[in-house]
């Protein structure tokens, strides 16, 4: 695929739907707590079209008013009618995105997209009610994405870009971003479920409504989940939010005070060998004691105040967490006495904020859209990593390159923060030729100081980040578009500066930056060939300068050689009849590295680990056609290598998924959910590393795998008053 460059120029203007400030008029994103079971064409391409097309839908029709190929809006009717074995797994609706877990029910997912498998977030920047989750200069992992706080019943809608175009997203946004937004308002709803895998659930949650119209919306939630693990997980959580709304998505403020807490047993990815060799078995553990706590407290809100032409949006975060990990991945590799856990311990404080104004313009006869904006964000951050055994902390630390303190092997204080500024504008200059441009400039500061060495450093660093697509169209209900862009994801701040580092680090072969570029193609088409029949085609590429990579010794990413990814993908969603949609999305990615010597970065090949080739869905969703409801989804991840010389290669897997509902009422309501309705035998996701499996035994370099669940049933039971 040529490189699209010359053509496209700078810049991405996102007017549509990824800040309210930003909701430009002839695309209305929907209100976070109103389903949108029905949507019009927007009102710019009327002009262009016969006439409005209305379906009954779960996903918004964006031709004439989005900006890539691969952007769009995930309402609340889909996000309430998919089924999901996990919270988390509602960012499957985002086309292409896998959501598994390699560990226990508490630990954060992981996630691949693009050919990119972004391990616990990183290079997918996610936000919630616009606090970032992803995380910097994380205990266990660049970009460490947990959502497992979220509660279903308060999810609004979602928004997603694919790829680094746009201008209001930055760091861990180069293969695409997910903005998850809240309701404003729900009914009191009490909701309570249990499964076969001795998963239990209690909610409740409802507005109150003042006499000025604001509404407090609140909820409350309990979970417990065993598995099907020889070791239970054990998990228990508990969640609760509040929210006050005042005015309207123009003019008004809102507040989100949230907590969560949640600790587990963790099945991590087994050793293939202790499987065959029948010393555990399939759903079984050679470290029982692996596993975790987690803790967070969020606040946060925004303001708004404009018109039809003029609006001004700022927002604010304050959030404060706590982790505790527990993991044994290479089991007797490095210690064949003690073993290998570790412990990971973090605490952190972030806070930050956003503020942007959007003006439309008339020059002349052109419209015309800009927004200027200003984001930031500072982390405090105390880290550390033991050796552990049975959780127990050992004094020695065999695998540390600095030998380690009394029960340490590494501790850090880091302070890392982050100031950006951004203009962006969208102009119509025909009805079939609009630009959308625009720049991002990034400034990162960080300092860090080990508690182990007793070395302090600091670094600073900034990235000018050009975006832009041209977009030709609608003719006959189609639009062509031309995107490009830069983006980048930040390093471990202990390894740029060097007061903590992989092996990789320490020989000397990768110098890392703070922020590390990378830069995106892509040509796509949206179109709807047939009336209630929705489809969109996307081909891109990414070249990054530097690969994050995991070690599992130290169980962080580290900075590796530069990549290349590129590939196609395919949506579509149709809707027959006003009460089913037909949806399926097709990836297809090629991944490699851009080395002509992989020994020079200690890789044995060009492949990228665990990169997957092939990703395809397929969903159906049934909904208004009297008291049934429901949805089905199956997923299938296609193979992909375990090492760089592709000599271990795992098979990917295929999974259904099926909710049935019947609404007895109009307040009561019974839902049925089978997962893994085929009883697949697959595994959920494989690596391949060292390890060793007993003291005695061999090291081997070999695969890891963690089982899926095998076939399953959840019943709730849902009162709405």
């Amino acid at each position: 695929m040529k490189s699209l460059r010359p053509i496209v120029g700078v810049g991405l203007l996102h007017v549509v739907l990824t800040s309210p400030a930003l909701a430009a008029q002839e695309t209305p994103a929907p209100a976070g707590n109103r389903p949108v079971p029905r949507q019009t064409m927007p009102a710019a391409t009327k002009s262009s079209v016969d006439e409005t097309i209305t379906v009954t839908a779960s996903r918004l029709n964006l031709l004439g008013g989005a900006v890539s190929a691969a952007q769009g809006t995930i309402t609340r009717e889909e996000l309430q009618l998919r089924p999901a074995y996990r919270v988390g797994q509602l960012l499957e609706a985002v086309p292409g995105l896998v959501v598994t877990a390699h560990s226990g029910e508490g630990k954060a997912n992981q996630f691949l997209m693009r050919g990119f498998n972004l391990d616990h977030g990183t290079d997918l920047a996610s936000f919630v009610d616009d606090i970032p989750i992803n995380e910097v200069t994380h205990a266990h992992g660049q970009g460490y994405t947990d959502l497992n706080f979220l509660i279903p019943e308060l999810l609004g809608s979602i928004d997603y870009t694919k790829g680094p175009f746009n201008a209001t997203t930055g760091d861990f946004g180069v293969a695409g971003s997910d903005r998850v937004h809240l309701v404003d308002d729900m009914p009191t709803t009490i909701s309570g479920s249990g499964g076969t895998l001795g998963d239990a659930r209690f909610f409740t949650g409802g507005t109150a409504h003042f006499p000025n119209k604001d509404r407090l919306v609140g909820a409350f939630e309990i979970d417990h989940a065993d598995g099907p693990w020889t070791y239970p997980d054990n998990f228990r959580a508990i969640k609760s939010a509040a929210r006050y709304v005042h005015g309207t998505a123009t003019n008004g403020f809102d507040l989100t005070g949230m907590y969560y807490r949640g600790q587990w047993r963790a099945t991590n990815d087994q050793p293939l060998e202790a499987i065959q060799h029948h010393l555990i078995s399939r759903f079984g553990s050679l470290d029982p004691s692996d596993g975790g706590f987690t803790e967070r407290y969020s606040l946060s809100g925004h303001y708004r105040l404009g018109g039809d032409r003029r609006k001004w949006v700022t927002s604010f975060f304050a959030d404060h967490s706590r982790l505790a990990l527990w993991n044994n991945f290479t089991h007797y590799l490095v210690d064949p006495v003690d073993g290998d856990q570790f412990g990971q311990d973090e605490t952190r404080t972030k806070v930050g904020g956003t503020a942007s104004y959007m003006r439309t313009d008339l020059v002349g006869a052109l419209r015309t859209e800009t927004v200027f904006g200003l984001d930031g964000r500072y982390d405090t951050i105390f880290i550390d990593r033991r050796h552990t055994r049975q959780r127990v902390v050992l004094p020695t630390c065999p695998d540390s390159p600095y030998g380690g303190g009394l029960y340490v092997c590494n501790a850090d204080n880091v302070q890392e923060g982050r100031v950006t500024g951004y203009v962006q504008n969208t102009t119509h200059w025909l009805p079939w030729l609009r630009t959308v441009v625009g720049l991002r400039e990034e400034y990162y500061h960080g300092a860090d100081h080990s508690l182990v060495t007793g070395y302090f450093g600091r670094v600073g660093q900034t990235l000018f980040q050009p975006k832009g697509s041209l977009i030709f169209g609608p003719w006959q209900k189609t639009e062509l578009y031309l995107s490009a862009g830069r983006g980048f994801h930040s390093n471990d701040l202990r390894g740029v500066v060097g007061t903590f580092s992989g092996d990789r680090f320490l020989a000397g072969s990768v110098l890392a930056p703070l922020m590390t570029k990378a830069v995106s193609e892509e040509i796509g088409i949206r179109s709807t060939p047939l009336r209630r029949l929705n489809t969109q085609l996307a081909f891109w590429r990414i070249d990054f300068d530097s690969e994050l990579m995991y070690d599992a010794d130290e169980g962080v990413n580290e900075a590796g050689p530069p990549s290349r990814r590129q590939g196609v993908e395919f949506s579509a969603q149709y809707n027959p009849l006003s009460w089913v949609e037909l949806n399926t999305d097709i990836a297809y990615s090629h991944a490699r590295y851009r080395t002509h010597d992989p020994e020079y970065y200690g890789i044995g090949g060009t492949y990228v680990a665990n990169a997957p080739n092939f990703i395809w869905s397929f969903g159906v969703i049934l909904d208004n056609k009297g008291p049934w409801f429901g949805g089905l989804q199956v997923r299938w991840l296609g193979g992909y290598p375990l090492l760089e010389d592709n000599s271990l290669r795992a098979k990917g897997y295929r999974e259904v998924n099926l909710d049935a509902g019947y609404r007895f009422s109009k307040r009561l309501k019974l839902t049925v959910s089978i997962f893994n309705l085929t009883n697949s035998h697959d595994n959920a996701i494989e690596y391949g590393y060292d390890y060793r499996i007993t003291p005695m035994a061999q090291a081997i370099t070999g695969a890891t795998v963690h089982p899926l669940e095998p076939i399953s049933a959840r019943f709730a039971l849902t009162l709405t008053l």
